[in-house]
Formats: C-alpha cells, sequence, structure tokens
C-alpha cells in the first residue's frame, strides 16, 4: 500500500509527458527485468510496467511498443556499452580483441541476468520474444565484430556474426551461473571457445587490412 501511494505521488510530480526520454528507457528495463524475476517473464505486462515506471501507457508505447521492443532497447543499450569502451588495439591479435569486446559484454549484461535467465527459461512459451533475442544477438553480434575491429558487412561479416554467435551461446550457459565476482568462469570459457575455432578465425575473423 505504501509503495502503491509513493508511485501516485511521483506520477504527479512527473507528468508523463515531462520524463526525459533516456531515463524512460532505463527505468523500463530495469522494471521489466526485475519483474521477470519476481513473477516470470509470462506474467510481466506493458501496464505494469508502465505503472511501476510512474507513466501512462501511452507514453511507454511511444518508446516501448512491445515487450520485445523492451528486450531490444536492453541489447541495444549493453551495445552502447561496449562500443564506448576503448578502442581496440591494433597489436593485438583478433581472438584477443574479440576476448575483450565480449567480456566488456557479460560486464554490461550482468546487472540483469536474474531477469535475462528468467526470460530464457521462459522464452519456448514466447516465440515474439525468442524471434526479438535471436534478431537483435545477430546485430549485437555484428557489433561486437566492428568493437574488436573487425569488419561486419556482406556475406562475409555475416557469417562472422553468426560464428561470434554460436560462441556466444555457448559462454551464455557458464555465464548464467557465474557466481565468481571477475566472472572468472566466464572468461574461462570465453577464452576456451575462442582458442577452439583459432584456426579458423585466422582467416574468419582477420582485421581490416
Amino acid at each position: 500500500m505504501a509503495q502503491a501511494k509513493r508511485r501516485k505521488t511521483t506520477a504527479k510530480a512527473k507528468p508523463a509527458s515531462r520524463a526525459p526520454a533516456a531515463d524512460l528507457d532505463g527505468r523500463a528495463i530495469e522494471s521489466a527485468l526485475r519483474m521477470a524475476v519476481e513473477r516470470g517473464w509470462r506474467n510481466v505486462t506493458l501496464a505494469a510496467i508502465a505503472a511501476d515506471c510512474g507513466v501512462t501507457l501511452a507514453e511507454l508505447y511511444r518508446r516501448y511498443p512491445s515487450r520485445a521492443a523492451i528486450l531490444a532497447g536492453l541489447a541495444r543499450q549493453v551495445d552502447a556499452a561496449v562500443l564506448g569502451g576503448p578502442a581496440a588495439d591494433a597489436e593485438e591479435s583478433p581472438r584477443d580483441r574479440l576476448f575483450d569486446a565480449m567480456m566488456r559484454r557479460y560486464d554490461a549484461l550482468k546487472p540483469y541476468r536474474e531477469g535475462i535467465a528468467r526470460i530464457l527459461a521462459d522464452a519456448p512459451g514466447d516465440p515474439l520474444a525468442l524471434l526479438c533475442l535471436c534478431g537483435q544477438a545477430r546485430r549485437s553480434m555484428a557489433w561486437m565484430l566492428e568493437a574488436a575491429g573487425i569488419p561486419s558487412g556482406g556475406l562475409a561479416g555475416a557469417m562472422k556474426a553468426k560464428g561470434l554467435g554460436l560462441i556466444h551461446l555457448a559462454v551464455l550457459r557458464t555465464w548464467l551461473n557465474d557466481d565468481s565476482d571477475d566472472q572468472a568462469k566466464t572468461m574461462a570459457a570465453l577464452d576456451t571457445a575462442l582458442r577452439r575455432i583459432e584456426p579458423v578465425a585466422r582467416s574468419l575473423f582477420r582485421e581490416v587490412s
């Protein structure tokens, strides 16, 4: 009851039309992922997200017209966090640069791990969310290649992104259960996966010449 009163007060103090778009982006993503943990992704509604953010459904709709759009927003937020990091070091090997880019990605995803685990568990019952996750993942992997100084354009780029996506899926299983403070288990899994394909990676993941 106290929380409901506080939300109503917040909504009156900050009308939805005045809510900064960037602020709503973050709040909607955080609310959706938190509620996924609390009640399961299938039971998270857009109305509940809007109420939790203290905005109207119309305001939320302008930013996120579906739950799948919120998941895509999370992926873009993580992409931006990785791309905002240090530029790839041309002196390092493509494998080392991919390792750095992907670990920055797992670091950015870490605050949302419980929510992501619940969404993935519920994904078979939500085809739209699953399609969104798969489609956005391909775009995100292309950006991870670019972050590592590896071209992602054309058919060759699509193949590279697909290959990196398969590595990501393999490592994700470890990341979801990594309880170490420094994500040591995830680093080990990623390093092993990249080394395993290194003979192919020397030509597939070559940098811009």
